[in-house]
């Protein structure tokens, strides 16, 4: 098993500013995601990532989201079990979250 990167708020910011080729996971539940997400992330809810994981690419490099950082990185976890190897976990997670939001 791969370690699980950590990818700071800040990092994230300067990635997506930089267009890099990173797929956001917002692992939030419904209520929470409607609060708002990262530009380009896809919601897939916690509860729902193994179910959803084969439609995956495991190639590409992922970054899961979640409030705190907590659940996103069991969502890490996860994927790294099922052989995804760039797997980044969002430090703090949205409560750190200072770049814009979409609705």
């Amino acid at each position: 098993m791969n370690e699980i990167n950590v990818m700071t708020t800040d990092e994230l910011q300067k990635a997506l500013e930089e267009n890099k080729d990173l797929v956001i996971i917002d692992v939030r539940e419904d209520e929470e995601v409607a609060q708002g997400m990262i530009p380009t992330a896809k919601h897939i809810p916690l509860g729902h990532v193994p179910e959803e994981v084969a439609n995956l690419d495991s190639s590409k490099e992922y970054v899961m989201v979640c409030r705190s950082g907590k659940r996103s990185m069991n969502a890490s976890e996860f994927l790294n079990q099922k052989g995804f190897k760039k797997v980044n976990n969002l430090e703090g997670g949205m409560l750190d979250w200072k770049g814009e939001l979409v609705f």
